[in-house]
């Protein structure tokens, strides 16, 4: 027979695994006797585990959400914060998302009732991140007040630090239909439906300050394209929420294709022969585009448009005033 603290840790993993086990089935899969589950159910529950007893023919258990969190576990605000890293975890394709979704369905089942409330209201998509740099942060109970707005479908009304307003004028809060929260490269942002502005918004979480009470409920309305994630990159790029660049082009440069994939992003990349590589890429201008092509540090040989010639023109004057010490832009 296993020692007691292996096997009530065994008895606690059964539990997590799904909602009601009979006693004999525990009992034959921890290799012991009803009376021994018995004992070990009362240790559990003597340590902060809500374990309720069902009856019936199959009579048995079931851990239950208790009026506080197990001992030695977590207080309410770092279940939170886990729950939505978590979520957020599940959300990325990554290779941790299944292991990720299991872990919140276990803490899930032992929270309190009101922290599992919060939790099962928070609904996030995350984008790819863009390169590493720092962020403001965002207090886990705005995320909360934000996720339980689209949750609710109720009108929102905030402050929105952005834009100075006309001098003399006082800035109006915002009203906007939440549809959805988003995290991308290390910050939140909101998307949502501007009243005022009858258009799609996304607003940086950091710089939101609710207002309360909410407005009415309204009916849900479609991102454009039906894809928050693609809607919130193309809105990134510049564009309507196609996903594309404003400013696309193609270059042949002397390096091979593995050397320039690697810092190339969202670029297409394809093999010309040995050290020779295409490359198509887009930006928010011509002239950022001929000098992210730049920085690969290689003979190029620009393919089109036009446009990206002429940026190439200009920014090689640009640089030789530079290089002679000439002032000018």
């Amino acid at each position: 027979m296993p020692k007691t603290s292996a096997r009530l840790l065994s008895l606690l993993s059964l539990l997590q695994a799904r909602r009601d086990w009979p006693g004999a089935l525990l009992a034959e899969r921890l290799g012991v006797s009803p009376r021994t589950v018995r004992r070990d159910v009362d240790r559990l529950r003597e340590l902060g585990y809500p374990v309720a007893a069902f009856k019936g023919p199959d009579g048995g258990y079931r851990l239950d959400a208790g009026t506080r969190l197990p001992p030695l576990l977590f207080d309410d605000g770092q279940a939170v914060a886990l729950a939505v890293a978590l979520r957020a975890a599940a959300t990325t394709g990554a290779a941790i998302r299944e292991d990720a979704v299991r872990a919140l369905a276990t803490v899930r089942q032992v929270m309190p009732a009101r922290l599992r409330h919060r939790v099962d209201t928070l609904r996030v998509t995350t984008v790819e991140p863009s390169p590493a740099r720092p962020h403001p942060s965002v207090d886990g109970a705005l995320l909360m007040t934000l996720s339980a707005a689209v949750h609710a479908g109720e009108v929102l009304r905030f402050d929105y630090a952005g834009a100075s307003p006309p001098e003399g004028a006082a800035r109006p809060p915002r009203r906007v239909e939440p549809h959805r929260l988003v995290s991308r490269g290390g910050r939140w942002y909101l998307v949502a439906f501007d009243l005022d502005r009858a258009d799609w918004r996304v607003f940086r979480a950091d710089r939101i300050t609710p207002r309360s009470p909410t407005g009415p409920r309204f009916a849900p309305r479609e991102v454009p394209g039906g894809d928050v994630a693609a809607f919130v990159t193309g809105r990134f790029r510049g564009a309507d929420g196609s996903g594309e660049w404003p400013c696309r082009g193609e270059v042949i440069l002397d390096l091979p294709a593995a050397t320039v994939s690697r810092h190339a992003h969202d670029a297409v990349v394809e093999e010309l022969g040995p050290g020779r590589c295409r490359l198509v890429l887009g930006s928010w201008s011509w002239t950022a585009l001929a000098a992210g092509v730049g920085r690969f540090d290689a003979a190029v040989e620009v393919v089109g448009p036009q446009e990206l010639k002429d940026a190439f023109a200009v920014l090689a004057r640009r640089y030789a005033r530079a290089a002679a010490g000439a002032p000018g832009g």
